[in-house]
């Protein structure tokens, strides 16, 4: 089975790196916010062009700390989509607010502009934007509602590592950013990891209180936190691979890009779509078809593995029930969670299992039999 993602794959050529990393963090009897941790901080927020990174110990509890770190909580709003992974809109219950949903543009999947601003009250208090399967949301038209109300922009950035919009990474495009380390995500270790990036210096400092139990010196607490510390195997692990993010990106870029000119002329299958002004870094690439249960079926009875990204939206989640949305409030997410699927891309996926793919795929299009 060729699968969606193999980050195994990924590390192979690098292990011999990350286990002399591993040993030296394991011998160094420092496991928890160690040299390690504050390295890679350092790195990240240089990279971002931050003033403050802060790992803690996953991209759910990233959005959480945030979230809570610039006081929205019970009464308050946050506007999202409600097309992408339950734990962004999760995070926002979490901290005791409630989340606002708007419709997505179909040609990419993100948050629509649009949209936003008639779901303004004087009750929000935060947009936050998902840059989509790797693709950044439109952050000019979404800062400048942002500024004209008065409201933070947090980026879940989660899918996103590496990404561009206009030249410069995400992370710091808005108030502050949520990234994912998941194994899984584009820049990942082998566990559950994230960071938050700002060029808030209170906020940061606020995150770096939670993350250790509300507590800035050891045994007193200003606030009721939480337990989230990004771990120093983990920080090992990322900064041997934050050498070859960028190489692996651009690989996903490279299959992707072969996958949309091979395909383009495939009449019943849709492929995403990018603008000038952002650099899709691929973290799934997902397509379109009408026929999706049917396409899946005879790809993985082909070897070829297949996923459905995301099967309900968030609004129609038995969780989310209280709002009292019904079916056709967001038709255009609606219409993404029936018809997009991922086939198979990741960095090290070989040009010959990528060509069995395409080749399958057009199999389909000649077989007088698939429409019938």
């Amino acid at each position: 089975m060729i699968p969606i993602t193999d980050p195994k794959s990924q590390l192979e050529p690098i292990m011999d790196d990350i286990v002399r990393e591993v040993e030296h963090v394991l011998r160094s009897g420092r496991y928890i916010l160690g040299p390690y941790v504050k390295r890679l901080e350092e790195k990240m927020a240089e990279r971002l062009q931050v003033t403050d990174v802060i790992a803690v110990g996953n991209g759910t509890d990233a959005l959480v700390l945030t979230l809570d770190a610039f006081g929205i909580g019970p009464g308050d709003e946050v506007i999202t989509t409600p097309f992408t992974f339950f734990a962004t809109a999760e995070a926002i219950s979490r901290v005791g607010a409630t989340p606002v949903f708007v419709d997505v543009e179909q040609t990419t999947g993100n948050i629509h502009p649009s949209n936003i601003e008639e779901a303004i009250t004087s009750a929000t208090k935060a947009i936050l934007p998902v840059h989509l399967f790797g693709l950044p949301a439109n952050m000019d038209a979404i800062q400048k509602i942002a500024d004209d109300y008065e409201l933070f922009v947090i980026e879940d950035a989660c899918q996103a590592f590496g990404a561009t919009y206009k030249g410069k990474e995400v992370g710091g495009l808005g108030d502050a950013a949520c990234f994912s380390f998941f194994p899984t995500k584009n820049l990942s270790t082998v566990g559950d990891g994230g960071m938050i990036a700002t060029s808030n210096p209170e906020v940061a400092e606020k995150i770096r209180s939670l993350r250790a139990h509300g507590s800035v010196q050891k045994y007193y607490h200003e606030d009721i936190g939480y337990n989230s510390r990004l771990d120093e195997l983990h920080a090992a692990i990322l900064l041997e691979c934050l050498q070859y993010i960028d190489e692996w990106n651009q690989r996903r870029m490279d299959a992707a890009h072969r996958y949309m000119k091979q395909l383009e002329d495939v009449p019943w299958i849709g492929l995403p779509e990018t603008t000038g002004e952002a650099e899709h870094v691929y973290h799934l690439f997902c397509i379109q078809s009408k026929d999706r249960t049917e396409l899946m079926r005879r790809l993985e009875k082909d070897g070829i593995q297949t996923g459905v990204y995301y099967p309900c939206c968030l609004h129609e989640q038995k969780a989310y029930a209280h709002l009292g949305h019904k079916r056709g409030d967001f038709p255009v997410a609606e219409s993404l969670s029936e018809s997009m699927l991922a086939i198979p891309l990741y960095p090290m996926l070989s040009k010959e299992d990528q060509d069995y793919v395409i080749e399958t795929i057009q199999k389909y299009e000649e077989d007088t039999q698939w429409f019938a």
